[in-house]
Parts: structure tokens; sequence; C-alpha cells
């Protein structure tokens, strides 16, 4: 198999502490060079990335909000995969205390702690919602979106098909970017698969 693409997330692959090495700069470098294409893989909004990865002139495409948002770097325009928070439940996780609570374009996120608060403020407005853990993160994203389905439209659009890319990542929200490609890579520093399967239940 031939390989056009390389899929990577970003916190705890390419970057530790939020920071990429040089090192690793140089790696994507060599690979713009050799004419495959970069496609950024990230549960983060893309402010925030855009304030800590410098870099993202390297991607052809890049993935935001967990598969909520795709973004072109070299026009700058980005694109809605996913549906709009829902105002009614960003209220009520408000009024029940959730303080660590982020509102993207498309995703809700916040910590492990409100966890549970998050899955009974769901189930008693009647939504039509997903919890993907990502470490110690919890986001609430539309049922579908994720980072496979937002791949698949980067990819769709860069004319790559899911079996000619590799791709690399660390967490549970990982997981279904992994097993949509032609190769998935773990890192050594990635959560297990036994764990992935405990905390989804």
């Amino acid at each position: 198999m031939h390989f056009l693409a390389l899929a990577t997330d970003y916190d705890g692959t390419l970057a530790t502490e939020r920071v990429t090495s040089v090192a690793t700069i140089a790696a994507l470098e060599r690979l713009k060079v050799s004419g495959r294409k970069l496609v950024l893989v990230t549960g983060r909004h893309l402010p925030n990335l855009k304030r800590i990865f410098g870099r993202l002139d390297l991607c052809e495409r890049v993935v935001v909000e967990n598969g909520g948002l795709l973004y072109h770097p070299a026009t700058g325009a980005e694109k809605l995969l996913g549906a709009a928070p829902d105002p009614a439940l960003v209220g009520l996780l408000r009024a029940r205390g959730v303080s660590d609570l982020a509102v993207g374009r498309s995703i809700i996120a916040t910590s492990e702690p409100f966890h549970d608060i998050v899955r009974d403020s769901i189930a008693e407005l009647g939504l039509d919602l997903e919890i993907i853990l990502n470490t110690d993160a919890v986001m609430v994203l539309e049922k579908g979106t994720n980072k496979a389905s937002g791949l698949r439209i980067a990819l769709a659009e860069l004319g790559v098909a899911p079996e000619q890319v590799v791709a690399v990542g660390d967490a549970e929200n990982d997981q279904v970017l992994l097993e949509a490609c032609g190769c998935g890579v773990a890192v050594a520093n990635a959560i297990l698969l036994v764990t992935f399967a405990e905390r989804s239940r």
C-alpha cells in the first residue's frame, strides 16, 4: 500500500505539554516536501490551536473540535461539520455548576469531574448527543460527529482514500481515527485499548 497522507492528533502525539519539538517540525516539513498530505485532527478549538501551534501552514486540512469543524490553512476557510451546541444544554450545565465549560462552534467541552452532570443533563433534555472522552476531557457533540467523520470529509476534499492514510493518536477519541485509516498507530504514551473499552461503558 502506498500511503499518501498522515492524519495525526495534536496533544500527546505531535505535542508534549502543548509544545511541538524542533525534530517533529522538521519531520513534518520533510513529509510536505515528499508530496504527502498532512491532516491535523484534534479536539481543540481552532483559536486555541492557532495560539499554541504556529505551523498550521504545514497542514493541508485541520479538523478541530473533535470532528466538528474543518479548517483550510491556505485560505482561512472554515466549514462547520456538526450541529451547533444546544443553548438549553449549555445553560443547564452552567446552572448546575459546570464551571470548566468551553463552548465551540459544534462542541461543548469540560473535564472529567463533570462527566455525570453532563450525561444526566443530556438525558434530562432528551438530546441526541454523544459524549466522547479524551484523557481527562469530556466532549459533547452531535451523534456521528467525531475524528473519523471529520477526517473523511477532509480526505474527500483532498482526493485521498482512507486506505492511503496513516493515522496516529494517543487517547480514547483517537480510536475511531486509527480504525478509519489504512494504518493506525498508537504512540508509546497512548492509553491502552482496554482503558478505552472500560471508560466507554
